[in-house]
């Protein structure tokens, strides 16, 4: 996971992860993806409190199949393997990922580190898989150039 600023090539699996970005970021990544074809799912976190309502806001941005089991196992499956949006590549761009972090930091964590995982998976099967969390400007303001 990085909060540095950086230009990545996102059609190299090599440069897969989870990546923090100010809330500017957001579009421009989307617009980036879009060109390189890839698969983009969009996540607004404003007012996600808790567990339950992170996995309802991903089964309709990540359009999960009606057998999802809205639970952490079955999330950390269906992020590895996203075969019901086939694509060469994947971005999840998640908007207000702070809210969430706030009130639910075990949630959050854990969320972190299953889009970690799923990104591993996505460059060890050569397949661009990543994941950017837009923070406040604030959250950058103590990070080293």
């Amino acid at each position: 996971m990085s909060a540095q600023r950086f230009d990545l090539d996102l059609t190299r699996p090599s440069q897969s992860g989870v990546y923090f970005v100010g809330a500017d970021d957001i579009d421009r990544l989307d617009r980036a993806a879009t060109r390189d074809d890839l698969c983009v799912c969009r996540t607004d976190l404003a007012g996600c409190r808790d567990k339950d309502e992170l996995l309802r806001r991903l089964a309709v941005s990540l359009q999960l199949p009606a057998t999802f089991g809205y639970n952490w196992d079955a999330l950390a499956d269906c992020l590895r393997d996203l075969g019901w949006m086939p694509s060469w590549g994947y971005v999840l761009l998640f908007e207000h990922v702070d809210e969430l972090r706030d009130a639910a930091g075990t949630d959050y964590d854990i969320l972190l580190g299953m889009l970690d995982d799923a990104a591993t998976f996505g460059e060890e099967h050569d397949r661009p898989w990543f994941a950017f969390l837009a923070l406040p400007d604030s959250a950058f303001e103590h990070s080293s150039p």
